[in-house]
């Protein structure tokens, strides 16, 4: 199956995650380019507002279409309870209906409630892995082993279908 990992990263710990699922599934992978500046203090705070309103962004063209996929892994850091603005408007703005979609969220701590958002957001897909990692760069090479078991649970799965 082919599989791509789409991420959104704001600080890197969504990214380091996405890479690391990337190489431990030998899947594509793309990072999501959200055009509104978002650095430093100002854009904390404008990102977590926008979240919190369920704002869209605009992002930067992506170069591979998850309709070339079977397996698409999204994954966004959690902004005030929620998915980020640059996730939230790519899973809008593609169609993943039937499509097998896992996830994974970059939080200082769990929150439920931003994984029932974005589970809300792919109601039409076919979504079999979750994933909640705390600050995962502070703890990288426990981390680096929680992200592999996790890779081959979807593994498995995917082998049974």
């Amino acid at each position: 199956m082919k599989s791509l990992v789409t991420y959104y990263s704001r600080t890197g710990n969504a990214k380091f995650v996405a890479e690391t699922i990337a190489a431990d599934m030998g899947a594509d992978i793309e990072e999501i380019v959200d055009l509104r500046k978002r650095d430093g203090p100002i854009g904390f705070i404008s990102g977590g507002k926008d979240a919190t309103q369920s704002k869209e962004t605009k992002i930067g063209q992506t170069k591979r279409s998850p309709k070339d996929y079977d397996v698409i892994i999204i994954g966004t850091p959690v902004w005030s309870s929620s998915p980020t603005p640059a996730v939230r408007t790519y899973i809008n703005h593609n169609d993943l209906s039937g499509k097998k979609v896992a996830i994974f969220l970059t939080t200082k701590k769990q929150n439920q409630k931003a994984l029932t958002k974005l589970k809300s957001l792919l109601s039409n897909s076919q979504l079999f892995g979750e994933l909640m990692l705390e600050e995962p760069l502070n703890k990288v090479e426990e981390n680096k082993k929680t992200i592999a078991a996790w890779c081959e649970t979807l593994l498995s799965q995917l082998a049974k279908n």
